[in-house]
This record gives C-alpha cells, sequence and structure tokens, in this order.
C-alpha cells in the first residue's frame, strides 16, 4: 500500500477507475454526483457524505474522522487508512456505528433503528468483542412484561363469565366489567404494541406491507371496535349485538394478542443476537494490550490499536499472540486450535509465522508485527463472516417472491372471511365477522417466512468460522451443496507450495551427512529458494553447518567455494561441465528424479560427484485423505495446473487424481474452468496463487487456500484458514447442513400459513363448529417464528 500524506486522504477523492467515494464518518460508498448528505472541503480536500448528520459531524470536528483515533468509534472499509492506525473491527452500539437489516443487508443506517422494509429492528454492522446492551431488546422486554402483568388479569375477567353462576357479572355488572377491561387494555395495547403500530404506519407509508402491517390492522381492530362498543354501545348496528342486546367486547385479544407478539419479538430478539456469538468468540481472542519491545532496550505494555507494522513485540509463554507477524527470536508451541479446529500446537522458531489471537505456549517469543489492526487475519475473518451473514442465498428469493404478494393476499383474505361471516355467519353475524378478520390477519404475519433464510445463514456463517471456513456470501454457501466438479490447482493446494529437502543419494563412499552439511555450508550464503530448502534440511537433522570460504554463484547453474580445505561445487549439470566434472553413474538416477517433477543437484567434492541433493515440492499430509472422502461424496477431481505436465502427472498418479489440464497460463484457466460449466457441471475451484484468480472467480463457487495470497482470497467465495484441503469437506458438509435447515424453515412457514389461514378464516366451522380466537391465532404465530429460529440455531451444533 503507498502512504498517504498526512495533510490529505486520497481515498475520498473521484478518481477515473471508481465512481464511488467514502464517507469518512461512516465508511459508506457515496456517489460524488448523487451525495445526499452534501460535500465538506478540508485542507485542500473535498469530502462527500451520505447524509447531512455526517456532513455535520464531519464540520464540526474534521480530525476527529481524519486520526487514527476515530477509527475506534468510525471503522471504514478495508484500505481506506494506513495499516496500524485501526483496531480490529469493532461497531460500538452508539449513533455513529452503521447499522443494517439481517433480512435486507442492502438497508444501512447511522445507528440503530428499524427496517423501513420489513419493521424488524436493525444490527450494527460490525460486531464487537462484548456482548453489548441492545436497546431494542431491553425495550421490547419492559414492554412484554408490563403487558404480561396488565394482560393477564384482562384475560381472567374476560372468561369469568364461563364461571358457574357467573359470580363477577352478577358483583360489578356487565358495564363496570367492561370498563375495568378498557382500563387494563389500554396501556397494553397503545404502549405495549406502540412499536408495532409504528411500524405498521411506516410500511403502508413505504409500500413494504410486511408482518406488522397485519398486526396493527389486526390489534387496532379489536381494540377500537371494543372501545366503541363499551363507550357508546348504541353507535353500533344490530348486528354487532349477541343476544343480550349488548356488543361483545374484544380487549382481551387485543391485549394478548400483543403481549404474545412481544414475546415473540424478545425471543426473537434474544436468538438474534446468539448467533453472533461465534464472531464475538473469536473477536475476544485478542489481547487488549501488547508489550512492545523499544529502541532504547525498554520494554512497554501499549492498547492493542498503538501496535504498528514493523514493531518488536515480546509474546510470554501462556500469552495471546497480539497481532500477526513473524518470530525474530525464541522458540515454542503455538495453539492454533481457534483458528484451523486442530488440537495440536505448532512448532515456531525464527522466521515462523504466528497469528493474532493465537495462544503462544512454555517458550518465550520475539515477533515482528506484520499485519495489525483491520489487516490482521482475525479482523479479515470477522468481516468475512459478518458479510456473509447479511449476504443472501439463490434460495431466499422464492421466500421474497411470495412475501410480496403475501400480505396483500392475506389482507384479501380477510376481508373475504369478513364478508362470508358477515353475509352467512350465525348472529351476531358483524361480530363473529370481526373475530374471524382479526385471526385471519394476526396468524398470517409473516414473519417465519422471512426469517427461515437469514436465521440460517447467519448461525452456518458463524459455525463456519469455528471450523476454519469463511464464507463470504450465502450464495456460496447454497452453490457449495450442488457442486459435483472439484478443480484443484497443484502447487500450494496439493502440495505444502515450499520447496523442501526430500532425499540426498550418494555415490559409493560418500557419507551423506557430510555431504549435506557442506553442501549447506556454500548454500546458506545464496538467497535461491533450493538454498534455502538444502540449509532447512540440515538443520532439520540437527547437522553442524560449518563456514565456506571463496564463496561464488555461477547464474543459472550453481555455487561453487571451499569448505573445511575442500573445493565443493553445488549446481546442475551444466554447472559440472564447465568445471569439468562428469556425472558419473548418478546421472540416470537425477533423470528419474527430475522426470518425477523434483528439482536435483549434484554436489561434488574436490572434482568428483559425491551425491545428488533432490528437492521437490511435497503432497501436504491431509491432501490424500481428504481427496479420498470427496471421492466418496461423489466429486469429480481435477488437476488444474501451470506446472510441466511431466511432473503435474507424477503428482496426480500418487494422488490418484485421473484428470490433468497442465501448461496452462493464468487466462487459460479461466477459460478450462468455463469449458466445464458450459458442459453442464457445477464447479468449484480451490487455488492459493495470483495466477489462480482467473479460475476461482470463473468457478461457480472459489476456494481460496487460507496460506495463498491476497488475490486468491479477494477472488474467491470460501477461505479455508489452514489451507487444508479437509475444509473443502467441512464446507460441503455445513453447505448440505444449511440448505436442509433452510428448506426444513421455509416448509415450516409455507405449512403454517397455507394451514393457519383457512383455519382462521372459520374452514372448520360448517363441518365442526370450531372458530379460531385471535388470542389462539397470536400464539400460534409467534410459535413458528420461535421454531424457525430454534431450528436455524441447531446448526450451531451440526456434526461436521
Amino acid at each position: 500500500m503507498n502512504p498517504e500524506p498526512s495533510h490529505t486522504h486520497c481515498h475520498h477523492c473521484a478518481d477515473a477507475s471508481s465512481a464511488q467515494v467514502t464517507d469518512p464518518v461512516c465508511g459508506m460508498k457515496v456517489d460524488p454526483k448523487q451525495a445526499r448528505g452534501g460535500q465538506h472541503s478540508y485542507q485542500g480536500t473535498t469530502y462527500y457524505f451520505c447524509n447531512p448528520k455526517c456532513q455535520a459531524r464531519f464540520a464540526a470536528d474534521p480530525e476527529r474522522y481524519l486520526t487514527p483515533a476515530a477509527s475506534h468509534e468510525h471503522p471504514q472499509p478495508a484500505g481506506a487508512r494506513p495499516s496500524g492506525s485501526a483496531p480490529a473491527p469493532s461497531a460500538p452500539a452508539d449513533a455513529s456505528a452503521i447499522y443494517t437489516c439481517p433480512m435486507h443487508p442492502e438497508v444501512r443506517q447511522l445507528g440503530p433503528g428499524t427496517c423501513p422494509k420489513c419493521g424488524m429492528a436493525l444490527e450494527p454492522e460490525e460486531p464487537s468483542a462484548e456482548a453489548e446492551a441492545n436497546p431494542e431488546l431491553a425495550d421490547m422486554t419492559r414492554r412484554f412484561w408490563l403487558s404480561v402483568a396488565l394482560s393477564a388479569p384482562l384475560l381472567l375477567l374476560a372468561m369469568s363469565d364461563l364461571l358457574p353462576g357467573m359470580p363477577l357479572q352478577h358483583a360489578l355488572g356487565s358495564r363496570l366489567l367492561g370498563w375495568v377491561q378498557l382500563a387494563l387494555a389500554t396501556p397494553v395495547v397503545l404502549w405495549g404494541g406502540w412499536p408495532f403500530f409504528v411500524r405498521g404506519a411506516q410500511s403502508v407509508a413505504n409500500r413494504h406491507l410486511n408482518m406488522f402491517t397485519l398486526i396493527a390492522l389486526g390489534t387496532g381492530a379489536a381494540y377500537l371496535f371494543s372501545v366503541i362498543a363499551q363507550l357508546v354501545p348504541d353507535a353500533l348496528p344490530a348486528a354487532f349485538r349477541g343476544h343480550g342486546a349488548a356488543p361483545p367486547l374484544y380487549f382481551e385479544s387485543a391485549g394478548v394478542i400483543v403481549t404474545l407478539v412481544l414475546l415473540g419479538q424478545v425471543l426473537e430478539l434474544r436468538a438474534r443476537q446468539a448467533t453472533s456469538g461465534a464472531i464475538r468468540s473469536l473477536l475476544g481472542l485478542a489481547p487488549k494490550t501488547a508489550r512492545r519491545l523499544n529502541a532504547d532496550g525498554t520494554e512497554a505494555d501499549i492498547p492493542l490499536s498503538h501496535v504498528q507494522v514493523g514493531d518488536r513485540l515480546r509474546v510470554r509463554p501462556g500469552e495471546k499472540v497480539p497481532v500477526d507477524g513473524e518470530v525474530d527470536a525464541g522458540e515454542s508451541a503455538v495453539d492454533e486450535s481457534m483458528l484451523t479446529g486442530e488440537p495440536l500446537p505448532v512448532d515456531k522458531r525464527p522466521g515462523s509465522l504466528v497469528t493474532g489471537g493465537t495462544v503462544n505456549g512454555s517458550g518465550a517469543l520475539v515477533i515482528q508485527a506484520t499485519r495489525v489492526g483491520r489487516d490482521t487475519l482475525l479482523a479479515q475473518i470477522v468481516r468475512t463472516v459478518s458479510e456473509a451473514q447479511r449476504s443472501r442465498a439463490p434460495i431466499q428469493r422464492l421466500a421474497d417472491q411470495v412475501a410480496a404478494y403475501f400480505v396483500p393476499a392475506v389482507i384479501a383474505v380477510a376481508v373475504l372471511s369478513f364478508a362470508a361471516w358477515a353475509l352467512w355467519g350465525p348472529e351476531p353475524r358483524l361480530a363473529h365477522a370481526l373475530v374471524n378478520a382479526v385471526a385471519v390477519l394476526i396468524i398470517a404475519c409473516p414473519c417465519a417466512l422471512g426469517l427461515a433464510t437469514p436465521m440460517s445463514i447467519m448461525v452456518a456463517s458463524g459455525r463456519g468460522a469455528q471450523l476454519g471456513v469463511l464464507i463470504k456470501n450465502a450464495e456460496a454457501l447454497e452453490l457449495l451443496a450442488k457442486v459435483d466438479t472439484l478443480v484443484l490447482d497443484k502447487t500450494g493446494t496439493l502440495t505444502e507450495g515450499k520447496p523442501r529437502l526430500v532425499a540426498v543419494e550418494t555415490a559409493a563412499g560418500y557419507d551423506e551427512a557430510n555431504v549435506l552439511r557442506v553442501a549447506a555450508a556454500l548454500e546458506q550464503q545464496s538467497e535461491h529458494p533450493l538454498a534455502a530448502a538444502i540449509v532447512a534440511g540440515a538443520r532439520k537433522r540437527a547437522l553442524s553447518v560449518p563456514h565456506a570460504s571463496d564463496f561464488q554463484s555461477v547464474a543459472g547453474k550453481g555455487v561453487t567455494g571451499r569448505v573445511e580445505g575442500m573445493r565443493i561445487t553445488v549446481g546442475n549439470e551444466k554447472l559440472l561441465a564447465d568445471s569439468g566434472i562428469a556425472s558419473g553413474p548418478l546421472a540416470r538416477k537425477a533423470a528419474e528424479r527430475r522426470a518425477a517433477g523434483e528439482a536435483v543437484l549434484f554436489v561434488a567434492i574436490d572434482g568428483a560427484v559425491a551425491a545428488l541433493v533432490v528437492v521437490a515440492d511435497p503432497i501436504k499430509d491431509t491432501t490424500r485423505e481428504a481427496l479420498a472422502e470427496l471421492r466418496r461424496e461423489g466429486l469429480r477431481v481435477i488437476m488444474l495446473t501451470g506446472d510441466h505436465r511431466g511432473p503435474a502427472e507424477s503428482v496426480a498418479h500418487e494422488l490418484q487424481i485421473d484428470e490433468v489440464i497442465a501448461d496452462v497460463l493464468p487466462t487459460e484457466k479461466g477459460a478450462a474452468i468455463e469449458r466445464l460449466r458450459k458442459q453442464g457441471r457445477m464447479v468449484a475451484m480451490a487455488g492459493d496463487g495470483v495466477n489462480d484468480a482467473p479460475a476461482l472467480a470463473a468457478a461457480d463457487v472459489g476456494i481460496a487456500m487460507g496460506s495463498g495470497t491476497d488475490v486468491a482470497i479477494e477472488s474467491a467465495a470460501v477461505t479455508l484458514v489452514k489451507g487444508d484441503l479437509r475444509g473443502i469437506l467441512r464446507a460441503r458438509r455445513l453447505s448440505h447442513a444449511t440448505v436442509r435447515n433452510i428448506r426444513q424453515n421455509l416448509f415450516f412457514a409455507f405449512v403454517y400459513n397455507l394451514l393457519g389461514v383457512p383455519l382462521a378464516a372459520g374452514a372448520l366451522y360448517p363441518l365442526l363448529g370450531i372458530v379460531l380466537s385471535p388470542m389462539v391465532a397470536s400464539g400460534a404465530m409467534s410459535f413458528s417464528s420461535v421454531s424457525v429460529i430454534a431450528n436455524a440455531l441447531r446448526l450451531r451444533k451440526a456434526a461436521l
């Protein structure tokens, strides 16, 4: 990343490559030509805003939003500020945080509120490490308990006429009982249910009819009718009156309906809060401070947000690694299970990479920070999962299409039900008509239908993060279950992607360990990757590597020098020929090794070939097991690589991969994927390099290895944190479980409405004389939402 001048933030300026800029206050994307919040110039730079509130905040204190300290309160998109200036993503639950709707992710605003489309409470776009107070949950809980306290006696009073002899009616009279019911029901409906009426009115104003439209219509009709019946009963037509010439009261129906809907809201908000538990647990793994080693030799504990790239940090035994970095000094074993799920700690030594949030073992480490704040892997995981939770699966389109016509259809059914009961129902006809119309409106609330997909996606994304599988969007989560063809890159995907010493074959009379140590003595002065592999191999075997003199590197051929008085040559056959050295009997073995895709170097001592040093990119330990499982699940496995056919087929043969596409350029990889898709295949592509990015983008599902390049990870829809192919198995099984869970939820929601609406309309009355009470309808509606949420939460325990 190019450093930005301290006096200006160029990422806010429009340029030819991007029509959108970033609001410096909230981080939202804004079109400069249509910036609703206006613009503001500061120190020679023009900034654009999504709404006037952002513009006013910025104008009052620009430095607050342009300095690193502002990052705590105003998270910006990745890449919007220099590395090290922002902490891990965290969105305080305040008016300056961005909130969004889980059902309609395109809805975004500053501060909490309700969705203008569905009426649901908005959630912070980026969760924080702590489970912060939820004002919506607190408010609904208060309203619920007050409503319970008033609705319980209200219900008892309404049912008192069932007591033998109706003692309350005789003692107080029906009129006084009506006044008591009015006094109890009014605070429940007008205060407890006020949010539902507000959201219902907003739904009409926004032309997005939703569940709150139906609740407001149903409870409002029951309450208003009862108020009129109590205050001016004579104003009602005779068809509303019972046999006692007094119109019936439905205060208890309105009050209990509001109470039950409030209960459903409380349970739903609690469940939605639980779905972000996986993200909070990941964020909570990051320590709050880091111990920095200063240039003068002193040490100090500093806040994590103050760590800069390049800082040297001490990680003591048992402490959490504060940021991503590289080990400078010390050796230890680090528990990385929070990222990979693997229980065994990983050995770390100078040069090893460590990840923020992992736990150091018994050794002390000094690390150099390489990625901090929003750039750390932990921060990227949180952002990825948050985005996935807000994305929408293709299966959601069915629910959206149904919901778009559902509410108007329900209102029509309620009107028809009212008309049918008013024309053909028993006396009092209009009273029965009102009751059944209200029951239809209440029972048909589409909250279960709307929650069916988002709840499953949110829970599954969190579950995937715990397993080391990052899913960027809901579409990938759904498509993974349909994949029938898996295309794999070779280097870094099937193999480790790093050269490693695999063999030393000596000529007669030479000792393997001695040959390796003198070869490593030369190679430790070379910067070639093969040289590093030879030196690492010698150190792994605990060999003492001596000092070399007269070192000379011959480009494209090898190195020469003197070690312990001997003339040593390490290189290819061209170097041997130039030095007048015959390759001898090892030449045939070298040819066989090269045919298998391995790199071969000759080691000559004092003019005679002593050994072959063989370096190769070894197959990952888990690859064979993962491919066997994937084949058992019916996937067609293909290797797609830019390597030469010989080495590629050698690896494919060892892994029992029958189809190999080799010698392809990066652009040709994408074309190869397209050919498979045109054959009707559902293709997933797994790779780790920049050259894999076109294929990852072209595939139905791109899968990046977490050990790969940033370009590959950005191009893919799924990232395997550990770079282990077994993660594909976990991701696919999670996909199957999620799609199955969504279908179950949609089935519950559709069947519930298909059965509930006719029952509420009175379909059983002609046969069995049964009429569904609005209170029963409200309870059934709340139960349907809770059942969908409970079913989605089962994914947290799914066996994968």
